[in-house]
C-alpha cells in the first residue's frame, strides 16, 4: 500500500473519530444524568485523543489531516437533535442513538483492517479498534441498564 492510500485510510478514521467527539458532546449534552454526562464527555476526549494520534501518523505519511468529521455523523447528531427533542432528552433515547453511532465507528475500523498496511499501522488500527469496541459495549450496557430501569431513562 502506497502512502497516498495510507493517508486516505487514515483520514477516513480520522472522520469517523471527529464524528465520536461531538457526537459523544452532543450526548453529553442531551443526557439528564450527570454520571452519563460525566461518561460522555470522557469518551469525547478518549475520541479527541484517538484523531490526535491518526492525525500525527497521517503527518508521518507525508498527508495532511482532515479537518472536519462525515456528511454522515452531521446528520446522525441531527438525527439525535430531533429524536431527544421529541423524548425530552430521555437518557434511553440517548444512549440507543449513541449505540448506533459507535456501531458505525466499530464497523468503519473493521473494514479499514481489511485493506493492506504496514504492520505498525495496523497495530495501531487494532488498538483503536479494540477502544471502539470497549465504548460500544459500555454504551450497550448503560442502555440496557435504563431499559430495565425505566426510572433512570
Amino acid at each position: 500500500m502506497n502512502n497516498e492510500k495510507n493517508i486516505d485510510l487514515l483520514n477516513g478514521l480520522i472522520d469517523i473519530s471527529r464524528d465520536g467527539v461531538e457526537g459523544f458532546k452532543k450526548c453529553a449534552d442531551d443526557a439528564h444524568d450527570s454520571q452519563l454526562k460525566m461518561y460522555f464527555e470522557d469518551r469525547a476526549n478518549n475520541c479527541e485523543e484517538a484523531v490526535q494520534t491518526l492525525s500525527a501518523e497521517v503527518r508521518q505519511y507525508g498527508g495532511e489531516p482532515d479537518a472536519s468529521g462525515t456528511t454522515k455523523g452531521a446528520l446522525h447528531r441531527v438525527w439525535i437533535d430531533i429524536r431527544t427533542a421529541l423524548t425530552n432528552k430521555d437518557n434511553l433515547a440517548v444512549l440507543e442513538e449513541c449505540e448506533r453511532a459507535e456501531d458505525t465507528a466499530v464497523t468503519a475500523y473493521e473494514n479499514a483492517l481489511k485493506e493492506e498496511m504496514p504492520d505498525s499501522l495496523r497495530t495501531l488500527i487494532v488498538r483503536q479498534l479494540e477502544g471502539a469496541r470497549k465504548n460500544h459495549e459500555r454504551v450497550r450496557q448503560l442502555r440496557d441498564e435504563a431499559r430495565n430501569n425505566p426510572a433512570k431513562a
